[in-house]
């Protein structure tokens, strides 16, 4: 393996490791040293390949709005129908869920910190969008309400879940295990919530 493959390998498996500890784990305050130990490297690597924790912290920001960013672009510019559309953003956002179940919850937590902030959706494509909306209103396919409250619920129905997941773990009493099948299970409770037919 040449150094720089070793280099490239080793910063990706800080990054691995920090979005583990972050999405997956949801210790957004693990220190530098805490990221190092997890990731069986030196402390001093992390400064050398990020500079800093804050750095690291922005880039594992920076991929988790691609990730983000991406689900949006399925509604947004996609040619399929619009339910069609709203079933893979379901499918989309649920998989990531289960992949990274505090992810959401890191998200917003950096928005309010005011330290990572990034629009997923330009003006267009959200008026476009919520055309498509008071299209499928018309049509009888969807309740009549103000376009983005129908984002609003579909939006709670999928990240609600996921953002309170210790609480509802605890007072509901449900396992790791559980709770990922009660995640995968959302996606036609979600579809008959949002859609008349």
């Amino acid at each position: 393996m040449s150094k720089q493959e070793k280099k490239d390998q080793t910063q990706e498996l800080i990054k691995e490791t920090t979005k583990n500890l972050f999405f997956v784990k949801g210790k957004f305050d693990a220190t530098t040293q805490e990221i190092a130990d997890e990731a069986g490297v030196n402390r001093t690597l992390i400064n050398y390949y990020f500079r800093s924790r804050d750095n690291l912290v922005q880039v594992v920001f920076d991929e988790a709005h691609k990730v983000e960013k991406e689900k949006s672009e399925i509604i947004m510019r996609s040619d399929l129908s619009f339910k069609e559309k709203i079933s893979q953003f379901i499918d989309g956002s649920l998989s990531t869920s289960l992949q990274y179940p505090y992810l959401e919850t890191y998200i917003v937590s950096q928005i309010n910190k005011g330290s990572c902030h990034k629009r997923d959706v330009e003006k267009e494509d959200l008026e476009m969008f919520y055309r498509d909306i008071k299209k499928e209103m018309e049509l009888g396919t969807i309740e009549k309400m103000e376009p983005v409250q129908f984002i609003f619920n579909m939006i709670s129905l999928l990240v609600f879940p996921s953002a309170i997941r210790p609480l509802f773990m605890e007072n509901m009493m449900i396992s790791d295990k559980e709770f990922d099948r009660l995640i995968a299970d959302r996606k036609e409770i979600i579809l008959n919530l949002l859609f008349k037919n």
